[in-house]
Formats: C-alpha cells, sequence, structure tokens
C-alpha cells in the first residue's frame, strides 16, 4: 500500500488527519538530521499497525511532501 502524505515537524502532538487535499502527519520532531522522518516511520507504524521494518519513505526523504510504502498491513 502506498500513500501520499505532508508532513509537519515541530507540531504540540503527533496525529494524524486526512483531508479534502490528501493526508497530513503532524509530528512533534523536528525536521533536523532525519530525526523527522525516523519519528513519522514510528508513528505510521504504529497507526497502521505494521512493523517499522514494514514502513518505508519512498519518495520525499527531504520534502515534506512523501510517498509511503506500508508492506503487509494484514500481517502486522
Amino acid at each position: 500500500m502506498n500513500i501520499n502524505i505532508k508532513v509537519i515537524p515541530g507540531a504540540k502532538r503527533n496525529f494524524f488527519k486526512e483531508e479534502k487535499e490528501g493526508v497530513k502527519v503532524y509530528l512533534t520532531a523536528p525536521a533536523v538530521d532525519g530525526k523527522a522522518n525516523k519519528a513519522l516511520v514510528d508513528f505510521l507504524a504504529k497507526h497502521f499497525k505494521a512493523r517499522k521494518s514494514h514502513v518505508e519513505i519512498i519518495k520525499g526523504l527531504k520534502s515534506r511532501h512523501k510517498t509511503i510504502s506500508i508492506l503487509n498491513l494484514a500481517e502486522g
């Protein structure tokens, strides 16, 4: 499963929001030294009840707009 998301780093709390324009993920982690990307993988793994190793950023490592691949959701 691939999803396109927009990441908002430096938020007050971590949460997932679906809007007409797409999916937004708000993270408390700053966008410094890959901390927001790591926090994003951790957060999405919990949100979708998947293993961290099954969540991968396939596009947009240095951008707020990212494409995420989540494998084996049924196995969680």
